[in-house]
């Protein structure tokens, strides 16, 4: 469930006062959505952690050249967290060095697998059609708001939608994960 856009408004214009508490309010409703988001470009859950909250660190700064212009403050959000995570990206190519993955072999629970296999299939798309998947399933928007986001046109979201879950579904079922669905309402 998306925020009041009412509160968040006056949250906003509270965080430019000054008013840790409603900077506060902010990060608990957007949280989530930021580090879902920045997941999806980072690729690793630890640098994802450390990407939000830079990201919240400087909001106090950064939130002073937010105006509406009928751009939802979600959005506006959401490209200052692009751009962190960007930056970070760009940081850590500057200095080579090789990632280390290790898996927790002793852990026999279903679901950790799930999202294990989920992961990696997400990892193995090309970054757009990750990035739109994300953007979709993860943080909720429209396609036509992606195609915003991403400066694409609503058609090249589209496809790129439909690729990326053909291929993230040819590689569960290579792993023979089954997506975990919500039951149907009686």
């Amino acid at each position: 469930m998306d925020p009041d856009p009412d509160r968040i408004d006056r949250a906003v214009a509270a965080v430019k006062a000054g008013d840790a508490s409603a900077l506060h309010y902010i990060y608990v409703a957007y949280a989530d959505q930021v580090c879902a988001y920045v997941r999806s470009i980072v690729r690793g859950h630890h640098d994802a952690e450390d990407v939000t909250q830079q990201v919240f660190l400087k909001l106090p700064r950064a939130i002073r050249r937010y105006e509406p212009q009928g751009l939802p403050f979600q959005r506006w959000l959401m490209r200052v967290a692009r751009n962190s995570a960007l930056d970070h990206l760009r940081a850590r190519r500057q200095i080579p060095c090789a990632e280390i993955y290790q898996r927790d072999e002793g852990r026999e629970d279903a679901v950790f697998e799930t999202r294990e296999c989920l992961r990696d299939a997400l990892a193995s798309l090309p970054a757009e059609q990750r990035q739109v998947v994300v953007l979709r399933h993860e943080i909720g928007l429209t396609p036509p708001e992606i195609a915003i986001e991403l400066d694409r046109s609503e058609a090249a979201i589209h496809g790129l939608h439909h690729r990326g879950r053909r291929r993230l579904r040819r590689a569960l079922e290579e792993t023979d994960t089954k997506p975990l669905a919500v039951a149907p309402a009686s």
